[in-house]
């Protein structure tokens, strides 16, 4: 596999199929050339050489364990579960397939199968980096972030090294809050642990157009795809942007990914390239600016920036706090997200895109706005991701819930569909003051056309602290929903007072929480304004600076452009 592990995809590719030719009835050959595939984007083929690998050796349980791998892949996990079940049928000490497992339950909503398997697999391998990781994501899928935070915390006090396991910890720290000291060390701990920057040299722009690098596991139908558009169809024509993209490997294609294609004038796929390959790749197009998309959430590709592989290199939008990485020079934030004085909660310059740092595409098949019935009790609601369900959210939602007692709540998130989440959650709001027989819970919607008109049964949207909404945020006031936010002490509680300011719509930031009951009662009080505001909100939006694509993006390039100046 080391051809392919250094992105010379085609050659190991060439190399495992004469190999089994040569040798069709091994299965070690056999084995090889469906991973390889598998990496090349091969899928059927690849799935088909597996599964002949553990027919030409059945006893071997790793063979079952590559093929359920790739099988979750690809998003067949009731196949993936079956064929980790009989890997560990033949060998219940094999602890890939324990985490594999745990994988794949999580993936089919069960976190508590989830979690037993990872407790099976970290009762044999305690210290395996991976499987700790692994389990403190079902932990935190269950709820228990807290669990998650102390298990992480743990294994880095005994390899304070694992920086890829810090970021995890650092991604599980902004659900809930913490001492922004503690929270900065940890930070800094994570730049700590990665080899110096040796950034190559900046270069005069005289005759030729400014490189900008696009890092990102999400340019694709993914949130920030929905923030990342304006940067590249609105580039100046003295720029050029080059993607690196490290989207998952799952075999299906994706139109927004089509669509980023076109607007790029360069683009790498470099999911699985590992960290010296990746900063060869991005020195390899002369960037002089690069932004990164993802920091510490999923899909991170930090340890490949560490060397710093552009003179200039940018944190936006995929993560709510500082990178702690020394060589990211800047983060776009705005002076709602970060006030003077924030500069010393982070390890980079905030760079302050008034008056927003996000712009916001809406979905281009977005149905028309409209109203619940005149029948339907007033119902809150919150589309937002269940892990952001902290307690200050949970006070806030009761104080709102309270000061309008016929009303309903309605929840979706994935990790809703699982009941175990759900009986937690209502424990939880049971004790923050919520009546969990007011409450609805949802878990998946068919397709994104379903899941707005799920906006159709929602009057008022509440937000979640202290990790705001971002997508949620813009995706329910499009709807014609509005949002009521409260302004917290950080960037991640701040973001929705972001929107809503761009927006013109001040008056749904609150400042504290009885605040937030109050604006929750005078618009649950109000239905022909609700009513209007339904049909209204949409254009509002599409005259705020939130959605000026073309202003934005000259903001930005200028602003990157400004740094390489700097850039030593």
């Amino acid at each position: 596999m080391h051809d392919a592990e250094n992105g010379r995809v085609a050659e190991a590719v060439a190399a495992a199929r004469m190999r089994q030719r040569m040798k069709p009835k091994d299965p070690e050959a056999t084995e090889l050339l469906g991973l390889v595939l598998f990496r090349a984007g091969e899928v059927e083929q690849a799935i088909h050489f597996l599964r002949r690998g553990v027919e030409l050796l059945p006893r071997e349980p790793i063979h079952h364990h590559n093929l359920a791998n790739v099988l979750l892949r690809v998003g067949r996990v009731k196949e993936a579960i079956e064929t980790w079940n009989a890997a560990l049928a033949i060998d219940p000490t094999l602890t890939l397939a324990w985490m594999g497992l745990a994988t794949g339950h999580l993936a089919a909503d069960d976190t508590a199968k989830a979690i037993e398997a990872g407790e099976r697999g970290l009762a044999l391998a305690p210290d395996w980096m991976d499987l700790v990781r692994n389990h403190s994501n079902s932990l935190a899928c269950a709820g228990r972030i807290e669990d998650a935070i102390a298990l992480l915390r743990a294994f880095l006090a005994r390899h304070p090294g694992h920086v890829d396991l810090r970021s995890n910890l650092l991604l599980n720290l902004q659900y809930r809050s913490h001492d922004p000291a503690v929270v900065l060390a940890e930070h800094r701990a994570f730049g700590a642990g990665l080899p110096s920057p040796q950034p190559p040299p900046r270069t005069e722009l005289a005759g030729r157009r400014f490189r900008v690098g696009l890092l990102s596991s999400d340019l694709r139908s993914h949130s920030v795809g929905h923030f990342a558009e304006a940067i590249m169809a609105h580039a100046p024509v003295d720029t050029e942007v080059v993607v690196f993209a490290c989207s998952p490997v799952d075999g299906r294609s994706d139109a927004a990914t089509t669509r980023f294609r076109t607007l790029a004038a360069g683009w790498h796929d470099v999911v699985t390239l590992g960290p010296d390959a990746l900063d060869a790749t991005i020195r390899g197009e002369r960037i002089d600016a690069l932004l990164e998309l993802n920091a510490h959430s999923s899909g991170s590709r930090l340890t490949g920036l560490a060397r710093k592989p552009a003179p200039v290199i940018v944190s936006a939008i995929g993560y709510p706090d500082t990178t702690g990485l020394p060589a990211v020079d800047a983060r776009i934030v705005d002076s709602i997200t970060d006030p003077p004085g924030a500069e010393a909660r982070c390890t980079e310059r905030l760079v302050r895109l008034d008056p927003c740092f996000l712009c916001y595409a809406p979905p281009a098949d977005a149905p028309e706005p409209a109203m619940p019935g005149d029948d339907v009790p007033i119902t809150f609601g919150s589309f937002n991701n269940a892990l952001k369900l902290a307690p200050e959210t949970l006070e806030a939602w009761a104080g709102a819930m309270n000061a309008v007692p016929q009303a309903r709540l309605l929840l979706k998130s994935p990790g809703l569909a699982d009941p175990s989440v759900q009986a937690g959650l209502r424990h939880r709001m049971q004790a923050a003051g919520i009546d969990p027989a007011r409450v609805e819970f949802i878990g998946f919607a068919a397709d994104r056309l379903a899941h707005l008109r799920l906006y159709e049964r929602m009057h008022i949207a509440l937000d979640t602290f202290p990790y705001n909404g971002t997508t949620t945020t813009c995706e329910a006031l499009w709807m014609g929903v509005p949002v009521i936010t409260m302004l917290g002490d950080r960037h991640a509680a701040r973001v929705s007072g972001s929107l809503l300011h761009a927006a013109g719509l001040d008056r749904w930031i609150a400042p504290s929480a009885p605040h937030f009951a109050r604006i929750a009662a005078d618009l649950a009080g109000d239905r022909a304004s609700l009513a209007t505001w339904r049909h209204s909100l949409r254009d509002r939006l599409r005259a705020s600076p939130l959605l000026d694509a073309a202003a934005y993006a000259t903001r930005l390039h200028a602003a990157l452009r400004d740094l390489y100046s700097q850039a030593r």
